[in-house]
Order: structure tokens, then sequence, then C-alpha cells
């Protein structure tokens, strides 16, 4: 049994993929997102074996959102674009194979066959680094935002989730410290906290041996020893 997600901003094209997948016994889809925020919350709590992504979604692109997925957190993935000029860079993002739209069930089914056999369609020798992320999505109250990384001022971590910090805004998100570390110019300062170095307006020492950030709006981030040289280093090679 395979369980599947998909992913796609329009209904109708979602409800035809379902209906399709319906087919297969042995394909259990498991549900339905139409934004890329809410599928990468979904895939981290339903591990689903394959995702069906649309490409072309708004704001955030279901290439983009690949690179905001931990390496080990992500499923095989199947891009559906109406667009073929896509197929080169989805197989460059390590996509299991892509289905043009409107989708041919034949075509359907030789994926699912080459997803059953856990085989892969042929890759690139050398597949290109995840981009850099240039907004982190985030959720506050009722709302679904995405915050520019040039605004946000730190990222930590508790019990209740990954917080994302601005001077104005501050929201919950689905990406991991370790994403954000790997693919933002986010700098880790304590094993809790991001920062960003632009929006430091100094740092006061402790009597410990650890520090405090105090960022452009007056909030206080904790630095730990370990990275203590490191962002000295960093902000006056700045």
């Amino acid at each position: 049994m395979l369980t599947a997600l998909i992913i796609d901003d329009e209904a109708p094209s979602r409800e035809e993929l379902r209906a399709l997948l319906g087919a297969h016994a042995d394909i259990e889809v498991l549900g339905e997102c139409a934004n890329a925020l809410e599928g990468i919350a979904q895939i981290h709590r339903l591990r689903p074996d394959v995702v069906f992504l649309d490409i072309q979604m708004p704001r955030v692109s279901g290439l983009e959102m690949v690179g905001m997925i931990e390496p080990a957190a992500l499923p095989h993935i199947v891009f559906v674009t109406a667009y073929d000029e896509h197929a080169l860079k989805a197989f460059e993002e390590h996509a299991a194979d892509y289905l043009l739209k409107p989708i041919d069930p034949q075509r359907l089914a030789k994926t699912l066959q080459w997803l059953r056999a856990g085989a892969r369609p042929s890759m690139p020798a050398h597949a290109p680094l995840a981009p850099v992320l240039r907004h982190i999505p985030c959720v506050s109250l009722s709302r679904i935002s995405l915050l520019g990384l040039d605004e946000v001022e730190y990222v930590y971590t508790d019990l209740s989730g990954v917080h994302v910090v601005s001077d104005k805004r501050q929201g919950i998100t689905e990406l991991t410290l370790k994403i954000l570390q790997e693919r933002t110019p986010l700098m880790r300062c304590h094993r809790q906290y991001l920062v960003n170095i632009d929006q430091i307006a100094e740092i006061e020492m402790l009597d410990n041996g650890s520090a405090e950030i105090v960022t452009r709006s007056a909030r206080r981030v904790p630095v730990s020893r370990r990275y203590l040289r490191e962002l000295k280093d960093r902000l006056l090679v700045g």
C-alpha cells in the first residue's frame, strides 16, 4: 500500500487526481492541501510515501516548497504541471517523476509502477543545491503570511513550535531551525535561536561568559558561549 498526499491550489485538479488515484486499490490518499504551507504541515504530520505536488502555486511554488523540507522527512515527489518546460527542473529538484495536466491515466499508472518498485527515473549526476529561501511561511492567529528575511529579527523554538519574530509581526512556521539555518542567512547564536545579523543593534557581554543580543527593536536574544566567538567574528567581518 502506497500512501499519497495531493497539494494543488486548484480544487478541480485535486478532485481529478484523487479520482484517478482511486482507481488503484493499493493507493491511499491521506489528504489534500491547497497551498505549500498546509502541505509542509501535512507532510510532517502524515508522512506520506508520495506527494503529488503542483509546481505553479501562488506565493510559494512547488519547487520552493521542496527546498523547505528536511531531506530526512522528504517523501517521493511527483510534480504535476501544465508546463512541459518545468520538467527538467523538476528532475533536478529530486522529483520521482512529473505529470502533465490534464493527467493521462496511463501515464499516471506508469508513475505508480515506478513508485511501487521503489525505483526512480534517471536523474542528472549533479543536482543543484536547494535554493536560498527569501521568505518564511508563517501562521499567526487565523492568517497565513510570508515574512521576508530582511524583516526577520530572530527565530526561536520552544515546545509550542518554531517562532519567527520581526519588528511588527510574529508567527509560527512549519520550517525547522535546521532548514532555516541551512537555507537562509540567519545565524545560530544559541541552541534554540537563530538571529539576523543585519537586525543586531548591539551585543551585551554577561558575567558568566555568555551574552545577549539587543535587536533594532530592543528585543533581547540569548547568545551561548559556544556561538559567541563566531558571532563576533561575523559582525567584525560585516
